[in-house]
């Protein structure tokens, strides 16, 4: 399916470009009116597609210098907001895909490390027949994990 698509995807990409950096900061149409608020917007906006551009061009900017001041800069700081989305899209991400409360996790790595203590436990009775020393191994794994886990589930992210 993607086979197909892909020439109209690449024209579609060469498209959308040349539409973003016709109204890109740098432009000759800002020399005759300077860039207002609206344009201000709209260059917080495509900011991250004209650092990209800019690297490769020294005609395309990232910010319009021949622009009316302070409502430019305050356009231009709402569209980099508006893309980059600052702390809204991670409070939304919260209440759209809520996660594990803390008591879940806890009952989770509770049931982990009771597996796991279950799981050596077996190993350690089949290896009575082995001899001493296995068991004194079995125990320093076992409180190894242990620790591990406890440390592990008290880290914060």
């Amino acid at each position: 399916m993607w086979e197909k698509a892909k020439p109209f995807i690449s024209i579609f990409m060469i498209v959308l470009i040349l539409c973003l950096t016709c109204c890109a900061p740098g432009n000759v149409k800002f020399d005759k009116k300077p860039a207002g608020f609206w344009s201000g917007i709209w260059h917080g906006l495509i900011s991250f597609v004209t650092f990209i551009i800019s690297l490769f061009s020294g005609k395309v900017k990232i910010y319009e210098t021949a622009n009316t001041g302070g409502w430019y800069n305050f356009g231009f700081i709402i569209g980099i907001a508006i893309f980059y989305g600052g702390s809204c899209k991670s409070k939304l991400k919260k209440k759209c895909m809520p996660g594990k409360t803390d008591e879940e996790w806890k009952e989770i790595g509770v049931k982990v490390e009771e597996k796991i203590r279950k799981g050596i436990k077996s190993w350690l009775d089949e290896s009575d027949k082995k001899g001493k020393e296995w068991r004194e191994i079995g125990k320093k794994i076992e409180k190894k994990i242990k620790s591990e886990l406890r440390d592990w589930a008290d880290k914060k992210k």
